[in-house]
């Protein structure tokens, strides 16, 4: 992932260095339970000392590379030379396979806990801000057209519930997928066996894999990529809302805006939801990375390296970018410019026909046909677009609809459609939980 979207935590855990002292880990992992596996003819411990002393440079693993072109041969080379004659026993038994897929799970899981944690952030986030907006009457908007009233807390707990689900998922899948595999090629334990791969595994606190052939199975990886493009796909449907709420025309949100910052390089009045297009710009790429793991399912036999080249890019990539849109995310969220009074303004764009449906009931409930009642209701609010003239205006003046003696004060009430939003946004309690001091 390019610098730009890159934060630190996450850059530094893929880095050369950061993998490379996975696959240390793993060696010395191994070779620790040789003595174990091989009783007196195995390692010493003063051998093992050496080994776990040992150390490399990513430039000497480099230079080694361009001779051997293979990056895990020349790493376990440099590793050994630097283990003197105990480096012998460096990668006995193994395969690359074992080294590299379980030191990816060591590394998925270094990963998977910041990005959990930032998930359940940006969760509590929504939920603390839809409890503070739960109040806050907006309209609600089906196919980008004024509906109904409703609270802006609701559409912010629809997409707190919507994030702890992806958090909850996202956690599960990283938890499957740090699995770890040491049983050789074409995975038989042909040079050790079952106990050993268990052993080393409990030292670096991973899972096995249930069944290896010589790479643990990509369907864990694909799955972890499909909660990650999901997780986006969250962010995405958050940063949408914002980005329409954001237009001139309606305005009833904005993004944080600092001083100093420039919305255009021409025009200086705009400002711009950049923050919003850019999470739903990158989420795109997200589904490109799932995208190719699932590619990455299907290998040849027992192994090939097809999934590899590709690991080496949406691995990274995904978990950095994720990483990032979370943060970024809960930085737009916090910055939020919430403009209740353009809300309330913009409840008024229909002159009352948003409260179509209630109308519509009544008449029923007076007596009328629904489709006859339908049209009436129909044919006014169309004429309150129309003329610009308050629908309640139009009922009161209506010969079908006057002798009906309609509450035209209970009807044209905001309070009706939202009186039930406390209730609604308290579900988040159960889900996420509830705020401090309830």
């Amino acid at each position: 992932m390019i610098p730009r979207y890159t934060r630190d935590e996450l850059g530094r855990l893929w880095a050369d260095e950061a993998r490379m002292e996975s696959w240390r880990q793993v060696e010395v992992a191994a070779c620790e339970e040789l003595p174990e596996l091989l009783g007196d003819e195995g390692p010493t411990e003063a051998e093992l000392e050496a080994i776990r002393a040992a150390r490399f440079t990513v430039a000497a693993v480099e230079e080694r590379e361009r001779e051997t072109d293979h990056d895990l041969a020349a790493f376990v080379d440099v590793l050994a030379a630097s283990a003197g004659e105990a480096g012998r026993w460096i990668h006995y038994g193994l395969t690359s396979s074992d080294v590299l897929d379980t030191a990816l799970a060591l590394q998925l899981r270094a990963a998977g806990e910041v990005i959990v944690a930032g998930a359940h952030a940006f969760a509590d986030r929504l939920a603390e801000r839809a409890r503070e907006h739960v109040g806050t009457i907006c309209v609600g908007r089906t196919h980008g057209v004024h509906a109904e009233p409703t609270t802006f807390g609701i559409k912010l707990a629809s997409f707190a519930a919507e994030a702890q689900r992806n958090a909850l998922r996202v956690q599960r899948a990283f938890a499957q997928a740090a699995i770890g595999a040491l049983s050789g090629a074409v995975g038989t334990y042909s040079e050790t066996d079952p106990a050993f791969e268990e052993r080393v595994l409990a030292r670096l606190r991973l899972a096995r894999e249930d069944v290896s052939t010589q790479v643990v199975a990509r369907d864990r990886h694909a799955e972890l990529l499909g909660a990650i493009a999901l997780a986006g796909a969250g962010l995405e449907r958050f940063a949408t809302e914002i980005r329409h709420l954001q237009r001139t025309e309606v305005r009833e949100v904005q993004e944080p805006f600092r001083a100093g910052q420039k919305g255009s390089s021409a025009m200086p009045h705009k400002r711009n939801p950049i923050k919003a297009e850019q999470i739903c710009g990158l989420a795109r790429v997200l589904r490109g990375d799932a995208q190719a793991a699932l590619e990455n399912v299907a290998l040849w036999h027992e192994r090939d390296i097809s999934h590899s080249s590709v690991e080496r890019i949406i691995l990274p990539d995904a978990t950095i970018l994720i990483d990032y849109l979370q943060w970024s995310a809960l930085r737009l969220l916090d910055g939020l410019i919430v403009d209740a009074a353009r809300m309330r303004a913009n409840l008024e764009l229909t002159h009352g026909a948003l409260f179509s449906q209630a109308i519509l009931l009544a008449l029923v409930e007076r007596g009328l046909a629904r489709d006859e009642a339908y049209r009436i209701v129909q044919e006014l609010a169309q004429r309150a677009f129309d003329e610009g003239i308050n629908l309640r205006e139009l009922l009161a003046a209506d010969a079908r609809v006057a002798p009906l003696k309609l509450d035209l004060d209970a009807l044209f009430d905001y309070e009706h459609y939202v009186r039930h939003a406390e209730e609604i946004v308290a579900r988040l309690d159960a889900l996420i939980g509830a705020p401090a001091g309830v």
